[in-house]
C-alpha cells in the first residue's frame, strides 16, 4: 500500500508565513485553496503550512536531508537562517528553524 506524509504546520497568516517558508524551502508545489501551501520535499513527503490562527506556533516538524550544508546554505541565500545548530554524539546535525509563528522546522544531517 502506497503512503504520501503530509506534515502540517498550523499558521497565523498563509500569505506572511507563505513567504518565510518559501525562504526556507524554494516555491511552493501547490496551493490547494486560500487557506494552505503545499510543499513537495520527496516523492510521497509534504510540508504543509495551513492557516489556522488559533493553533499556530505549537508545530513541530524535523525533515532529515542528504546534505544539510547544502540545504542551509540555499535557504540563508533566500534570507533564512537558523536560530540554533547542533551536533548530536553520534555525529548526526540539526538545523532549527523558527518561522513567524514560533513553529519549529528542524532540518536534519547525517555525520559530516
Amino acid at each position: 500500500m502506497p503512503v504520501e506524509l503530509f506534515a502540517g504546520v498550523a499558521v497565523s497568516s498563509i500569505s506572511h508565513s507563505g513567504d518565510w517558508y518559501t525562504q526556507l524551502l524554494g516555491v511552493p508545489s501547490f496551493q490547494p485553496n486560500e487557506t494552505e501551501l503545499v510543499w513537495s520535499l520527496a516523492e510521497g513527503r509534504h510540508l504543509c503550512a495551513e492557516r489556522e490562527p488559533e493553533h499556530a506556533g505549537h508545530s513541530m516538524v524535523t525533515v532529515f536531508v542528504d546534505d544539510l550544508e547544502e540545504f542551509v546554505g540555499a535557504a540563508a541565500l533566500r534570507g533564512v537562517h537558523p536560530s540554533t545548530r547542533e551536533t548530536y554524539e553520534n555525529g548526526v546535525r540539526k538545523a532549527v528553524y523558527r518561522d513567524p509563528d514560533g513553529n519549529t522546522v528542524s532540518v536534519g544531517g547525517a555525520p559530516a
